[in-house]
């Protein structure tokens, strides 16, 4: 997979992935209000669909993607792309699982992933050579 593939996975994973834990207004309070705010409530008829099966598909595909694309941005930037969606994963499945209250886990994974994916656009601007002008 090509460099601009991984970062387009982890990307719209990330997106998936936030907007899947919007739709669990019980487990999330933080999101859920976040998502009346944006008018996504109706999304909480979805909620368990999306913890069971949206929600971790996502975490996979962002963890994925980060491993797959890791070696070219370095071991800091795989790290940090690796357990965001880890920690994500993980609260999900405990969710989902055994009914465990896991906003410890799940918030600061979505901030890791937002935060990695925001790196990603960043260091691809950064990595652009700068335009020439055509001379006439």
């Amino acid at each position: 997979m090509s460099t601009q593939g991984t970062r387009v996975a982890g990307s719209t994973s990330t997106m998936g992935a936030f907007v899947a834990a919007m739709s669990c207004t019980a487990c999330f309070p933080a999101l859920a209000s976040l998502a009346s705010a944006l008018g996504l409530g109706f999304l909480s008829q979805f909620e368990g669909i999306s913890i069971h099966y949206v929600l971790p598909l996502f975490a996979l595909i962002a963890l994925t993607a980060n491993v797959i694309g890791g070696r070219s941005h370095g071991w800091v930037r795989m790290l940090l792309g690796i357990v965001g969606p880890l920690l994500v994963l993980a609260a999900a499945l405990l969710m989902a699982n055994y009914g465990m209250a896991t906003e410890w886990l799940l918030y600061p994974g979505l901030v890791l992933m937002v935060a990695v994916a925001i790196w990603d656009l960043k260091w691809r601007q950064g990595a652009r050579p700068a335009p020439t002008v055509a001379e006439s």
